[in-house]
């Protein structure tokens, strides 16, 4: 990479490879989470980030590049961690722990989006820099959710 629009791309192609991978992995989630609330969540933020894989493949076509991933060592890192979670929490332990590691994933995503929306914004991509928005108000929302559930249910059993 020798220039923003370089790291850009390269970004880009490292958030669409995460969210596609997340797709894959959050069913798994979902299943061994105990309980309606979480699973509920869990669900519900699957289908949101199908959509947010549609969205960025509409920043791609807004800036003229084929949709393509770059493997993300960030996002596998953190599926690594979860799945370690999955292995090895038992009882109320792996809701708490469960539920963390998706914030961990939200927070990896905000900082993403958030980083890519400004570069978008710099380097004169409108669309991009709209869509990428609205993805990012998506990410926060979820966290909020994480948050909220984990204070009001999960911590508390």
């Amino acid at each position: 990479m020798k220039t923003l629009a370089d790291a850009f791309e390269h970004t880009l192609q490292d958030i669409y490879y995460a969210e596609k991978k997340l797709t894959k992995t959050m069913p798994k989630l979902q299943s061994a989470a105990n309980g309606k609330k979480l699973k509920d969540a869990i669900g519900s933020h699957l289908e949101e980030t199908k959509g947010q894989v549609k969205t960025l493949e509409k920043v791609f076509k807004s800036i003229g590049k084929k949709p393509s991933g770059e493997k993300c060592d960030a996002i596998e890192g953190l599926i690594k961690e979860t799945n370690s979670i999955l292995d090895e929490a038992k009882g109320t332990a792996k809701n708490v722990a469960l539920l963390a590691a998706c914030q961990a994933v939200e927070h990896y995503e905000i900082a993403r989006y958030g980083t890519l929306r400004e570069w978008a914004k710099v380097l004169g991509h409108e669309e991009a820099h709209d869509l990428l928005t609205s993805i990012l108000d998506q990410e926060k929302a979820a966290n909020s959710k994480l948050t909220n559930l984990a204070v009001s249910t999960i911590n508390e059993s």
